[in-house]
């Protein structure tokens, strides 16, 4: 247990208060709860998340290992860290996990993908819709295998962040593929 910890950033200084009573300090998920975001990590990588509201996502896998992927109504975990610093984690039907940090302000992300081996192996089962194959999805995880897992661990930048209001299901609702061109490499 800590109590009155100081946490830093480059442009805030937060006291935090934790104690087995209270464990979860204040969350403000304003600065995420609304947004859509497109992200480019390091190794080429390109998605978008539209943060539903503070329980769920929808996305899109512009390219990368899975690109062309997409899914609604993912449920998350997603708290505040700090002010504007929001953690985003999940668990996916296909076993893979997921735990996203994202600094908007500093347009800055890291992402850590746990992908189960299958994926590793054959990731294109998985670029397609997710929410009509999910009993698709939940054979080929139990099928497996499993391991070893493939971790990509990646930093990206993010070059579009806006505000386009809480549970709205028009704001990802096509296929990446579907969406005209240049359409993700729009930037503000």
């Amino acid at each position: 247990m800590f109590d009155r910890k100081l946490v830093w950033s480059k442009t805030f200084a937060m006291e935090i208060t934790t104690s087995v009573a209270q464990p979860e300090p204040p969350q403000d998920l304003s600065g995420i709860v609304g947004h859509r975001f497109i992200y480019t990590y390091a190794n080429g990588w390109q998605y978008e998340m539209y943060v539903k509201n503070a329980t769920t996502i929808d996305y899109r896998i512009h390219s990368g290992h899975v690109g062309g992927r997409w899914v609604k109504d993912q449920t998350v975990d997603l708290v505040a860290l700090a002010p504007g610093v929001f953690k985003v984690s999940w668990n996916e039907p296909t076993g893979t996990s997921v735990v996203v940090n994202v600094l908007p302000e500093a347009r800055v992300l890291h992402g850590t993908i746990f992908f189960p081996h299958w994926v590793e192996l054959d990731g294109q089962k998985t670029v397609l819709f997710q929410n009509d194959h999910l009993d698709d999805m939940r054979r080929y995880r139990d099928e497996g295998p499993t391991y070893p897992i493939y971790v990509v661990p990646e930093f990206a930048h993010i070059t579009l962040f806006e505000h386009v209001g809480a549970d709205d299901d028009t704001v990802i609702d096509t296929a990446p593929g579907d969406l005209p061109a240049g359409w993700s490499e729009r930037s503000n």
